[in-house]
């Protein structure tokens, strides 16, 4: 029989660090080892099955330390924009298929809960707090406001955030080697990303003195601005900032760039640029505004090129954070990881459609050439 003690140990387990959890099952065993059993004590092999019972019992998260055969783990999975073909293709596929290779199948031992947003930045929180009432095991997060909305909706169920923008500067860790509190994850995004683009620029379009960046102030990006003037010295250029947070804004602010001179444009990916790319794409040939963007998934014909880290790759890496998470792991002491898998796109649809002459050392070098 189980004493009443060790019953309020056991509902208290989850709370326990897991050096707690070893140590309190340990003496559990001691002592229930050394209780009278007719007449004697316990014999060897039942006092270890007394302390394996009870280690089971504690473990935090313990069902998911039996084989995945054993048990249905439950992921909640966060994003903002349509999961159209794009995002099928580049974020959920990717993440699926690691999985799979990992031994999860849907249908038999995990069950993945997806909720998006649908592009509308105002649903992410109802929707966090909504996958956090399914009471996941853990949530992924893809990109930087998912992941700082989840961030702000559980601080006890872990989460994995993915594509987020400097973590530390940003808010969900305390350090990229020891995050600290239950989000880690993959970073795949940082100035010297958006430095390369403004070169990229620069090599496409040579005498462009005056750069515009097209950025979403509810992107969960941070600000640029401690960085500008050093991109400013190294172009040689003037480099303004413009903020859109809806599709409204955009034919105002081509207005704005062209009454200010603007001869070039950078184009950060977050929910609104990609949601509403091919008016972006349309406006830039239009305006004849030659650009670089964040990713070739928005990349319709009018923007130059892309440059970014490998989406694919990220999720791939996410789905084995997870594994790790549902095998025990702490977030707190899971490193966040730097995306290091980087995808150069050039479009040939946009250069001849402006009428720009793409390096060939540059085409030589990219991973994606649309024609």
């Amino acid at each position: 029989r189980t004493p009443r003690s060790a019953l309020a140990l056991t509902s208290a387990g989850a709370a326990l660090s897991l050096d707690s959890v070893r140590d309190l099952a340990s003496n559990w065993a001691t002592i229930m080892a050394a209780q009278p059993c007719r007449g004697g004590v316990l014999p060897a092999g039942r006092r270890l099955a007394c302390t394996s019972a009870l280690m089971a019992l504690l473990w935090p998260g313990s069902m998911l330390a039996q084989p995945p055969s054993a048990r249905v783990a439950r992921i909640g999975f966060l994003i903002e924009p349509r999961v159209d073909e794009n995002m099928q293709s580049a974020v959920l596929e990717p993440f699926r298929q690691e999985l799979r290779k990992l031994g999860y199948h849907e249908g038999r031992n995990v069950l993945l809960e997806v909720r998006s947003a649908e592009g509308v930045y105002a649903r992410l929180r109802d929707l966090a707090e909504e996958l956090v009432r399914q009471k996941p095991h853990v949530i992924v997060a893809a990109f930087p406001a998912p992941t700082l909305t989840a961030k702000s909706a559980t601080s006890s169920i872990p989460v994995v955030g993915v594509g987020v923008v400097d973590p530390v500067a940003m808010g969900p860790a305390q350090s990229m080697a020891r995050p600290g509190g239950n989000v880690t994850g993959i970073s795949g995004y940082s100035l010297e990303l958006v430095a390369k683009r403004l070169q990229l620029l620069r090599e496409f379009v040579p005498q462009a003195r005056r750069i515009a960046i097209l950025a979403n102030p509810d992107a969960g990006r941070g600000t640029l601005g401690g960085a500008i003037p050093g991109w400013e010295r190294t172009l040689g250029a003037q480099i303004v900032v413009y903020r859109a947070r809806s599709p409204e804004e955009f034919e105002g602010i081509f207005d704005a760039m062209a009454r200010d001179g603007m001869q070039g444009l950078i184009v950060l990916a977050d929910n609104n640029t990609y949601t509403n790319r091919i008016q972006l794409n349309e406006l830039c040939l239009v305006r004849r505004m030659p650009s670089v963007w964040g990713s070739r998934y928005f990349l319709t014909g009018g923007g130059l090129a892309s440059y970014q880290s490998d989406f694919p790759a990220m999720f791939r890496r996410a789905a084995a954070m997870v594994d790790r998470i549902l095998k025990g792991e702490r977030p707190q002491d899971m490193a966040f990881e730097q995306s290091t898998k980087l995808e150069l796109a050039i479009d040939l649809r946009a250069a001849k459609a402006l009428g720009i002459a793409v390096p060939h050392a540059r085409l030589a070098v990219a991973d994606v050439v649309f024609k």
